[in-house]
């Protein structure tokens, strides 16, 4: 399989296993790629999701343009398919699409080499992006007499300035680990030698912090960001109503007292 995931102490590592393609993704490898993340984020063992790249030379560098491309419709016509039979029939930028897939468990990208195209659009999506110090990033699409299709250019402008977002989106160029460090599209540069394991240590230490809080984070994060701020208080307040009251955060509360590592039970 091209695509693999390994679970280990709470923590789901997609692989995107072609190294040989610099991790492109085809249409098959991108409907499996949705199927490994949709049950990593339903499986109640898994606490945080890494997405990487076989490999040190490529993340990911989008979709695969030598596949074989089967008979392609029109883009009227395959807009009313559904999501898989509009991917399999020419709009496959809407696999790379992964806002249906309702994610509840922090996803970090971990970019080992390049990132570009849909690669980059794919990292963008996740709520954390970590790079090795050999990591590029960029969205070249214009030089093939194309555009981001699959949200890079409405997720780059969020994810950093915008002068950098439109100067990268229009000219194609792209930006090395520590550029994209500088600007705030990764949060930090790992050692290509200890790259994985330095992944791993991060995701650890999520993994390692109450389940509950960690998800009503991030669907803090995603559902406050384009709410007028009494509406995001609201919504804050609600959440930590909801959490007040849990095993966990008992559990929280005693273990920092007590000065040890809390058990949190997800309850």
């Amino acid at each position: 399989m091209a695509i693999t995931t390994v679970r280990e102490n709470g923590i789901s590592t997609i692989t995107l296993d072609r190294p040989e393609n610099l991790n492109a993704l085809d249409v098959e490898h991108l409907i499996e790629l949705r199927a490994q993340l949709s049950r990593a984020s339903a499986d109640p063992e898994v606490g945080v999701i890494v997405l990487t790249g076989s490999g040190t030379k490529s993340f990911c560098v989008g979709a695969d343009l030598t596949a074989p491309r089967s008979a392609e419709a029109g883009v009227a016509e395959a807009f009313g398919f559904d999501l898989e039979s509009s991917g399999q029939r020419g709009l496959y930028i809407r696999l790379l699409d992964f806002a249906g897939l309702n994610l509840r468990k922090p996803a970090i990208a971990a970019v080992n080499g390049y990132c570009l195209g849909g690669g980059l659009e794919l990292a963008l999506q996740c709520d954390i992006i970590v790079a090795s110090e050999t990591a590029s990033f960029g969205l070249p699409e214009v030089v093939v007499a194309s555009l981001p299709g699959a949200g890079g250019v409405p997720n780059l402008l969020r994810a950093i300035p915008r002068a950098v977002a439109m100067h990268m989106l229009l000219t194609g160029e792209r930006i090395t680990a520590v550029r994209a460090l500088e600007v705030g599209l990764a949060s930090a540069i790992y050692p290509a030698r200890s790259f994985a394991a330095d992944v791993s240590a991060l995701a650890a230490r999520i993994a390692g912090n109450g389940p509950l809080a960690i998800q009503m984070v991030k669907m803090l994060a995603q559902q406050s960001a384009s709410m007028a701020p009494a509406q995001a208080m609201q919504l804050t307040e609600l959440a930590w109503g909801l959490l007040r009251d849990t095993e966990d955060r008992d559990e929280g509360r005693r273990a920092f007292a007590e000065k040890r590592t809390p058990k949190y039970a997800g309850r």
